[in-house]
């Protein structure tokens, strides 16, 4: 069976690295891009055109979709938004790089983008609309909740619980059984050994909250 065109919503550097993995993989066609900045309607990315915003989504009825906003609340607004033209949780694509191994034991949500190299190894959930960047390692027994976002080289100890929205800069690490909040910030090289609470910003060697 032929796969359904893909329609790409947000015109981003990560629209740019996913494109990159769906060459990579060559069995996916990707037919447009949307976006709501009327700057960026009529350019390309990747050689693929920028036709219109996110509403035009109800006119490609037999496309799947994926949503390449860096940041987990803006996948979370686009998907809200997308549900209202009518687009349901069974039309997201995952994009995974070739190079990602999925081991039996681990499950991967809808609309998931996994880049070059990203690492899992044994009973790991994403949730829907994850987001991780190359290099990423994620652990035995780790769960990313729906739009979370591991940035370049981030690595999870075993257990670990990264909430909803939540974003881990490049080369943080977080220490085994800690759970990361949801909509918090972990800075980039920093090192999680505690709990981070939900909605706050934490850096550092040893990580703590940025006042």
């Amino acid at each position: 069976m032929t796969p359904r065109p893909l329609i790409l919503v947000a015109a981003s550097g990560l629209a740019r690295e996913a494109l990159s993995a769906i060459d990579a993989g060559g069995d996916r066609v990707v037919e447009a891009i949307l976006d709501d900045d009327a700057a960026l309607h009529g350019t390309s990315v990747g050689g693929i055109p920028v036709l219109g915003p996110v509403p035009r989504a109800k006119g490609y009825r037999d496309a799947e979709f994926v949503v390449c906003a860096g940041k987990g609340s803006s996948r979370s607004s686009i998907v809200s938004a997308l549900a209202a033209q009518g687009v349901s949780r069974d039309r997201f694509a995952s994009i995974i790089d070739p190079t990602v191994r999925i081991p039996a034991s681990c499950t991967v949500g809808v609309g998931a983008i996994l880049l070059a190299n990203t690492v899992l190894t044994a009973d790991v959930t994403l949730g829907d609309h994850v987001v991780t960047m190359p290099g990423a390692v994620i652990t035995h027994n780790c769960v990313l909740e729906d739009f979370a976002t591991l940035c370049a080289g981030v690595t999870l100890g075993g257990a670990v619980c990264v909430g909803q929205r939540a974003y881990l800069g490049t080369n943080s690490s977080v220490r085994q059984g800690v759970r990361v909040g949801s909509d918090s910030v972990l800075g980039m090289g920093a090192a999680l050994l505690t709990d981070l609470p939900d909605a706050e910003c934490w850096a550092g060697v040893p990580a703590e909250r940025l006042r």
